[in-house]
């Protein structure tokens, strides 16, 4: 079963007088990548959300965005502010006007406007909220998942049609090579008699005709096909029944491309060089499509 990269989640969650916001984003990464952005009363979480997210996914790049305010209930006033970091604030502002020259006084509209001053939320938020919290997280990572499935569908609809292309492909070129093999094979036949007189061709018949057969082994594809129907017939299995097969499927990729260059390479017929083409466009563009597979 296929399952994208890419999704999106979201969650509500209600603790104490806050409502925490909850938005879970994935997009194309090879390996699991983790950004966590988190109010400052759950900053000491880091490492039990990561752990958690880790739970539920293996790949990809995912932002785990959490945002707080205030609800209806609770009021919205300034818990406490930093003095600290006020009395640094008022020392820079000083600084900056006696460099710069400036006579602007220092204005209360000047502090306010510097949120990192205050807190609303400093707090730790409580064991039993964090759950809460953290509930709502496992929520938006569902949605998420259900959502990288929902588009998964999607994704191998799209590669097991451009699998039958390819399939078709291949059957082409099989009936064309019975064909063209005897033909190649008669036409160089002619060409080598054309430049022998009779009796040179009588001399030379067995050694003419077993150049001809070596001409005709070299040009065999039979057994690119053969193994191209193999790695086909695999990437559909491991679409079915893999749990993570994005790795797979994309070495399959590289063994089905590395099978039409050699047939490209090796055919005597234009025409199964246009399909081995062929073969390689679809190969291109089922790549890019696995990008996008977990």
């Amino acid at each position: 079963m296929l399952i994208s990269m890419t999704g999106f989640g979201r969650a509500t969650a209600v603790c104490n007088n806050s409502v925490f916001e909850i938005e879970i984003k994935s997009i194309n990464s090879r390996y699991l990548d983790i950004m966590i952005k988190v109010p400052q009363s759950v900053s000491n979480k880091d490492y039990e959300l990561r752990e958690l997210l880790k739970s539920k996914f293996s790949r990809g790049k995912l932002s785990l965005t959490v945002t707080t305010k205030k609800n209806s209930n609770g009021n919205n006033e300034i818990s406490s502010f930093d003095a600290n970091k006020l009395k640094t604030y008022l020392s820079i502002i000083k600084e900056i006007k006696k460099q710069a020259k400036l006579k602007d006084k220092i204005k209360l509209d000047h502090i306010l406007s510097n949120k990192d001053l205050f807190s609303s939320y400093g707090e730790e938020l409580p064991e039993e909220e964090f759950e809460k919290l953290k509930a709502a997280i496992v929520k938006a990572s569902d949605d998420l998942i259900k959502m990288k499935k929902k588009e998964g569908k999607e994704l191998e609809k799209d590669l097991t049609q451009r699998v039958k292309k390819i399939e078709t492909k291949v059957q082409e070129i099989e009936s064309i090579t019975s064909i063209s093999l005897n033909e190649h094979f008669e036409n160089y036949k002619v060409k080598v008699l054309q430049l022998l007189n009779e009796k040179s061709a009588e001399l030379f018949d067995d050694r003419l005709k077993f150049e001809l057969a070596l001409l005709a082994e070299k040009s065999d594809i039979s057994e690119e096909c053969v193994r191209l129907k193999s790695h086909l017939k695999f990437f559909l299995e491991i679409m079915k029944k893999e749990n993570e097969p994005g790795r797979k499927l994309n070495f399959l990729c590289q063994e089905i491309n590395r099978e039409a260059n050699t047939i490209s390479a090796k055919s005597l017929s234009l025409e199964i060089t246009h399909r081995a083409i062929e073969i390689k466009e679809e190969v291109e563009k089922i790549r890019e499509q696995i990008q996008n597979v977990e």
